[in-house]
């Protein structure tokens, strides 16, 4: 009987081959010489070989990291950037596949079909990350606008995405660099600022209104 890492090593090596996915099943399995109920035993079918490839790279890349000694100290920035220069550096090693399939799906900021596996897995884990800053205090809590952070950090990651897959500088040095002004300015928008202590002092100036007209002013 098939393995799924047979049946997905076989369909990585054909679309690769051919830039386009196997004109069925049955002549899928034909060529790897296993029947079309191992193929379906695994996968229902090329789309869900796709999604459990990007699912599993993400679930890889958030087990590794979190397993580092170092983890629990980092602060919600340097974790969010731990897991964008992980992950770029495990998708070096399926870089083609991965350029095969965005570009056949088309990466964008909405998400893409083969992507919707991994979008609530990295928000969940991107929301957690965000949890412990506002608990922590090094990101802002913003009425409305906290709950959003997570959609910010999915921005990045497509924006991140589109940028490896189209960077040909060496070492991918720029895509590096991209993370890295990318990530910070966003967690920059995310601490408290100048605009967060005028909004407090216009809220309390509101709540104290009666107040300061007994005083006179």
């Amino acid at each position: 009987m098939a393995t799924q890492a047979q049946i997905k090593k076989g369909y990585i090596d054909y679309v690769l081959t051919h830039n386009e996915q196997p004109k069925s099943v049955y002549s899928f399995v034909k060529k790897l010489k296993i029947t079309e109920a191992d193929f379906y035993a695994f996968y229902g079918s090329f789309e869900s070989i796709e999604k459990n490839i990007w699912f599993e790279l993400t679930v890889e890349t958030i087990d590794e990291i979190q397993k580092q000694e170092l983890w629990e100290q980092y602060s919600s920035r340097e974790k969010i950037l731990s897991f964008f220069y992980s992950y770029v550096e495990l998708l070096k090693s399926q870089r083609s596949f991965v350029i095969y399939s965005l570009k056949k799906h088309g990466i964008r900021l909405s998400t893409p079909e083969v992507l919707s596996g991994v979008k609530p897995i990295f928000e969940n884990f991107a929301e957690q990350i965000i949890n412990e800053g506002l608990e922590s205090g090094e990101l802002a809590e913003r009425k409305f606008f906290s709950k959003r952070y997570k959609d910010a950090l999915w921005v990045q990651y497509a924006f991140i995405l589109n940028f490896w897959v189209n960077d040909d500088s060496n070492g991918f040095e720029k895509t590096d660099e991209a993370i890295e002004r990318g990530i910070q300015v966003t967690f920059d928008l995310f601490q408290r600022s100048p605009i967060d202590n005028l909004f407090e002092y216009g809220k309390f100036l509101s709540q104290n209104g009666k107040l300061k007209e007994k005083m006179g002013f």
